[in-house]
């Protein structure tokens, strides 16, 4: 093992949608773990539309980034060193770390997983926080209840596939929207969505007033822009929308403006929450704990889009803004060691 490694920096701020001019990559030292401290190798990175937002400057739910710091996300990683009693070299763990081959950290910034009751990378998916993304924000604020139709924009992407997932588990007619044939294939043959839309190349209201004839009961808006303007006046009374993104306007540079909301909300008594995972935190146990079972007894499933080698993280992430990834996105950087 070399002294030093690859790191990934925000080399300055975007202007509209990123590019490799963002980012630096920029040679550092590995470091040695102090007492209660272990020096763990990047297994898996996870990349999210999330973290376009902590790119600005700006006050947000989670602070931005500085321009010349290490851009970080939920990473797996393999122990390689330990100077920690509750950590020993070969386990496998989960953190919020930085986009770099190596990372030392204090042993309560990481927490074991089980890779072989699922595979690592399950656990930045439909096991970690886009599958508790989806269980919260559904099950909290939308709360489907049988024979209600439920709609789902970014359908395809890590949390839209888990949202329509549970929604048929509840009873739900589910409706999701994505923007490939493949994507909207994959969501009727595979995950067993009701209805599909490929809202790139229907016309979206029309498309949706087709999938919904009894109108829209729960939105789990993902998107934002055009997509969520169409939804809005199919809402039935009493409608819930869980607003977990709004991947649609990242990268504008001009403020967003479309048809106001307030009528629709007023004439149907209609609850529109945002919300972030963070909000229940307190809860993740619950949560995974249910997506687990779920997935041990075959009623989940998922996707994953893996990017593989560090160099093409970049990759990755831009790929997020183009549509490219089916499920979650992830980079694998190196091999679990058995």
């Amino acid at each position: 093992m070399g002294m030093t490694q690859q790191t990934i920096q925000l080399g300055r701020r975007p202007k509209g949608t990123p590019t490799y001019e963002d980012f630096n990559f920029v040679e550092a030292p590995i470091g040695s773990p102090d007492k209660g401290e272990v020096l763990v190798r990047t297994v898996y990175i996870s990349v999210d539309p999330y973290l376009r937002g902590r790119m600005n400057e700006g006050k947000s739910y989670i602070p931005p980034f500085e321009v010349g710091e290490v851009i970080s996300s939920a990473v797996i990683a393999q122990v390689e060193k330990s100077n920690s009693d509750r950590f020993s070299e070969g386990d496998v763990v989960i953190g919020s770390l930085g986009w770099q081959e190596y990372s030392v950290v204090k042993d309560n910034e990481v927490r074991k997983v089980d890779h072989h009751q699922a595979p690592a990378s399950a656990y930045l998916s439909v096991l970690g926080m886009t599958g508790l993304t989806a269980y919260f924000g559904l099950l909290d604020i939308g709360k489907p209840k049988e024979g209600e139709t439920v709609v789902v924009s970014g359908a395809a992407g890590a949390v839209g596939s888990v949202v329509g997932q549970i929604a048929k588990l509840k009873g739900a007619r589910v409706v999701g929207i994505a923007g490939s044939d493949e994507k909207t294939s994959y969501l009727k043959d595979t995950l067993g969505f009701d209805a599909t839309i490929n809202y790139k190349t229907e016309d979206i209201a029309q498309a949706l007033k087709d999938a919904c004839p009894d109108g829209i009961d729960v939105y789990f808006e993902n998107v934002g822009g055009e997509v969520g303007d169409a939804v809005f006046p199919l809402l039935n009374n009493f409608a819930r929308i869980p607003v977990c993104g709004a991947i649609s306007s990242y990268n504008n540079t001009e403020p967003d403006l479309g048809p106001r909301v307030q009528g629709y909300l007023i004439k149907t008594s209609s609850l529109m929450q945002g919300f972030t995972v963070g909000n229940y935190s307190s809860r993740f146990k619950e949560g995974a704990e249910a997506l687990a079972g779920w997935l041990s007894e075959g009623k989940l499933t998922y996707e994953e889009t893996i990017t593989e080698g560090f160099d093409h993280t970049i990759d990755a992430f831009l790929d997020l803004f183009k549509g490219a990834n089916t499920g979650k996105a992830v980079v694998k950087v190196s091999e679990i060691q058995e």
